[in-house]
C-alpha cells in the first residue's frame, strides 16, 4: 500500500514539473513575440502602418517560422494570436501553430518571423473555432509596410489579411495562401490551466495572466495607438 502511496506521488510531482516545463516553453514564445513585435515596429520605413494596427480585428504572431525543403518544401511555426475586444483593448494571447507545403523551385532551410493583421472578424471567428487555412477561409496577401504606406490603409487594402515576415533584418510582406493556423490546444492548457479553451482566453474568462503576457498585451496596445 506503501508502495502505491509512494509512486502515485512521484507520478503526480513529475506531471507537476511537466506541466512547469511547458509552461516555461509558452511563456518563452510569448517572449519571443514581444522582440518580434519591438524589432519591427523599431523600424518606421520597414514597420506595419499604425493605423492597419489601429484596425486590426486581430494580430497573430508567430516566431522563428522554419521553411525547408527541396522541390517540395513546407514552413512550420507556433506562435500566438490576440484578437480585439468589444472595448477596443487586446485580448489575452491565444498559443496557436502555422504548418504549410509548398511546390516548386526550392532549396535549403530558412527561420523567419511571421506577423498576421486580420481586418475581418469572418477570420477571427474561424480561428477561435479551431483551425484556418490562409487563402482559403480569408484572402491574404503580403502587407504595405513603413510611412509612405500610412496613407494607402484607407481604401485601397482589399484583402482580409495582410501577411508579413521578418528574415535576417529584412522586413516585408510575404504570400502564405495554403497555410494552416491551429489552435495550439496543449499550450493554452499548460498556460491558462487545463480544459482551457481558446475562446475563453479571448473572452477574459481565464485567471491572472503572467508578466510576459500583461507585456505583450501593452507592447501591442502601445503599438496600435501611436
Amino acid at each position: 500500500m506503501n508502495t502505491y502511496k509512494l509512486t502515485f506521488a512521484f507520478l503526480l510531482s513529475m506531471l507537476g514539473c511537466l506541466t512547469a516545463s511547458a509552461g516555461e516553453k509558452e511563456n518563452k514564445r510569448v517572449n519571443d513575440a514581444v522582440v518580434v513585435m519591438d524589432e519591427i515596429m523599431r523600424m518606421p520605413e520597414q514597420s506595419i502602418p499604425t493605423k492597419l494596427l489601429r484596425d486590426a480585428r486581430a494580430i497573430a504572431i508567430i516566431p522563428n517560422v522554419v521553411k525547408a525543403g527541396f522541390v517540395i518544401g513546407g514552413r512550420a511555426g507556433k506562435g500566438v494570436v490576440m484578437v480585439r475586444t468589444e472595448d477596443g483593448t487586446w485580448s489575452n494571447p491565444s498559443f496557436i501553430k502555422l504548418a504549410g507545403a509548398s511546390v516548386g523551385f526550392q532549396a535549403g532551410v530558412q527561420s523567419t518571423d511571421v506577423v498576421l493583421v486580420f481586418r475581418s472578424q469572418r477570420g477571427v471567428a474561424t480561428i477561435v473555432n479551431g483551425k484556418f487555412t490562409l487563402g482559403a477561409d480569408a484572402s491574404v496577401a503580403a502587407g504595405p509596410v513603413g510611412r509612405t504606406a500610412a496613407a494607402s490603409t484607407d481604401g485601397d487594402l482589399k484583402a482580409e489579411i495582410y501577411s508579413y515576415s521578418r528574415a535576417r533584418g529584412l522586413f516585408a510582406g510575404v504570400a502564405l495562401d495554403g497555410a494552416v493556423i491551429s489552435i495550439d490546444n496543449r499550450a493554452n492548457q499548460a498556460v491558462y490551466g487545463r480544459n482551457t479553451t481558446a475562446r475563453a482566453i479571448i473572452e477574459g474568462r481565464v485567471g491572472r495572466p503572467d508578466d510576459s503576457i500583461v507585456d505583450l498585451r501593452d507592447r501591442l496596445e502601445e503599438y496600435s495607438a501611436r
